[in-house]
Parts: C-alpha cells; structure tokens; sequence
C-alpha cells in the first residue's frame, strides 16, 4: 500500500515540475480523489452492512421453514399415533360389549337352573 501511494507521490511531483500546475488547482484535483476514496469506502461499508442484514433475514427464513417443516412432519406422525389409538379403542370397546353380552354362568350349571 505505501509502495502504490509513493508511486502516485512521484507521478504527481512529476506532473507538478513538468506542468507548473497551480496550487488552487492541485488542492481542488486532491479533495476530489480524497471524498471519492471516502464515498467509495462508505459505500462498500452500506453494502456490507446491508449483506449482513439480508444473511440474518434469510436465517430467520430458513429457521422458520425448518421449523415448519418439523411440525408439519410431527402432524403426521400424531395422525398415525391416532388411527392406532383409536383402532385399539375400537378393538377394546368391541371386546368389552362382547364380554358384557356373554352371561358370566354357564347355562347348565347348577345355579342357573
């Protein structure tokens, strides 16, 4: 970086003796070049931090997506979980009104006749 800017040190002392460029003149050419690297460097700063902003908005949106898709995966899960509980519920009942129908005696023996 020194060795660049002693190069254009030594080109613009060259412009000055060869050209006899005024000092006015020399100033305004300066604070040009000055407020352009200082825009440039602004700029690059807004861009960076916009490029922040959007890494932690597409975060957010991955996150939420992930944690939609879990429960998307978990609501299907609970509707298996429930077909299976309620076929055992169903099983159960039947086994219960089957035993509820049946006498708890046998027909022929001694206390049922």
């Amino acid at each position: 970086m020194t060795r660049a800017m002693g190069q254009i040190g030594l080109f613009v002392s060259g412009i000055v003796e060869k050209a006899k460029l005024r000092k006015g003149m020399l100033l305004a050419i300066a604070i040009v070049c000055v407020l352009q690297a200082y825009f440039v460097r602004e700029l690059l700063a807004a861009e960076l931090l916009f490029a922040l902003g959007f890494a932690v908005l597409l975060t957010l949106g991955a996150i939420a997506y992930v944690i939609g898709a879990i429960g998307e995966r978990g609501l299907d899960l609970a509707e298996v979980g429930v077909h299976v509980a309620a076929d055992s519920a169903r099983r159960g009942y039947s086994l219960v009104e089957e035993i509820s129908r049946k006498s708890f005696r046998h027909p022929r023996s001694e206390s049922a006749q």
